[in-house]
């Protein structure tokens, strides 16, 4: 779908605009508690007095949102009489807000999570404060059911319209500046071998490796340019993987963030900067049905994204950014870990990588990246 692209300006007035023109009378804004101290936190009852628009807040939810903060937020969006939803804050906010909205129109209750999703109309909204998931571009939505990761897919909960506002990201912590921005690298480089790929879904990888490279240092230095174009190359590396999904760096992951208490997008970069070059030295155990000449090319057209002479050199670069962001590799406790870790990996995103991987294989890529 095509997603509007909401002019950021000081007074949000381009804003207010769309949400008057699509009749957002009573809107749900499903928000961190720390939204107050966004710029946009603080517009909002300006926008009420401005456009007669009403917010409600929804804050009632944990950073890995699980279904019973869905169903309170759903509880509120009925009590409350809301028609639309605007959503502000990193993936756990997007999540809880692409529930809501898929669920919302549901039975009252319904097990939702076990319901047949059935697209409905309400306006969603997205307001992106981190630049690395890009959630607000894919049709994916991850919630904690009994206890246990659960993905909620439906291509109606990507929002209609996002807005970029860089004065989000002015106090963001730098670690968390540095792991996001890789989350995004990491989903433009994934899309781009993913075995999935389109002409269209590596047009946006092409489009959001280079403007992450572009603009990197400007966006580390907290400037408002490259925090701008840092928002943008996460959508659009969003709107990537929405089309591929991601492959063997994310699903290698995963419990790297868990065991360890990394974040998502630090232990992603570690992850694809040692899978990179393995693929690269095994790419006749290609499990695309394109085949190694078509995986080459991907390669080739990626080392020339990079800036890199060879698709070697292209990984070698990836590597060179992840060590130069000085984010470190978690310790090992014990061989147990590992056995741990090669468990832990999904094979359903393994069918989406382009080079086969067995056991083995994935025990070997853990102990490159942790460095043993």
């Amino acid at each position: 779908m095509n997603q509007i692209v909401i002019p950021s300006d000081a007074e949000y007035k381009a804003l207010g605009e769309y949400l008057a023109h699509s009749n957002m009378r009573r809107i749900l804004v499903v928000c961190g508690k720390s939204c107050d101290r966004l710029r946009i936190g603080q517009n909002l009852d300006d926008l009420t007095a401005r456009i007669g628009s009403e917010f409600v807040r929804f804050s009632d939810f944990a950073p890995n949102p699980d279904y019973s903060s869905v169903v309170k937020g759903i509880d509120v969006f009925r009590t409350e009489g809301c028609d639309s939803i605007l959503a502000i804050g990193g993936g756990s906010a997007m999540d809880t807000a692409k529930c809501i909205k898929l669920y919302a129109t549901m039975p009252p209750g319904s097990d939702y999570i076990h319901e047949k999703i059935v697209p409905n109309a309400i306006p969603f909204v997205a307001v992106p404060t981190t630049a690395g998931t890009g959630s607000e571009a894919t049709r994916y939505a991850v919630v904690y059911y009994n206890g246990e990761k659960q993905s909620v897919t439906d291509y109606s909960c990507i929002p209609s319209a996002v807005l970029f506002d860089p004065t989000v990201l002015d106090s963001l912590p730098e670690y968390h500046r540095k792991s996001t921005m890789m989350d995004a690298f990491c989903h433009a480089v994934e899309s781009s071998w993913s075995v999935n790929s389109t002409d269209e879904s590596r047009e946006y990888s092409r489009t959001a490796i280079r403007l992450i490279l572009e603009n990197r240092e400007s966006y580390l230095n907290n400037e408002p340019s490259g925090n701008r174009r840092m928002l943008e190359a996460a959508n659009i590396a969003g709107k990537a993987i929405n089309i591929t999904q991601t492959t063997a760096g994310h699903a290698m992951c995963y419990k790297l963030t868990g065991l360890y208490k990394i974040a998502h997008g630090h232990a992603a970069a570690l992850c694809v900067a040692a899978l990179w070059p393995y693929m690269l030295s095994h790419r006749d155990d290609c499990a695309d049905v394109r085949g190694v000449d078509h995986l080459s090319g991907v390669f080739a057209d990626l080392a020339e994204c990079m800036g890199a002479q060879t698709p070697e050199a292209a990984a070698a670069k990836f590597k060179s950014i992840v060590d130069g962001l000085g984010l470190g590799i978690p310790s090992v406790r014990g061989d147990a870990e590992y056995v741990l870790l090669k468990k832990s990996v999904n094979p359903v995103r393994l069918k989406n990588n382009p080079v086969r991987l067995d056991g083995d294989a994935i025990d070997t890529l853990y102990h490159q990246i942790l460095g043993e």
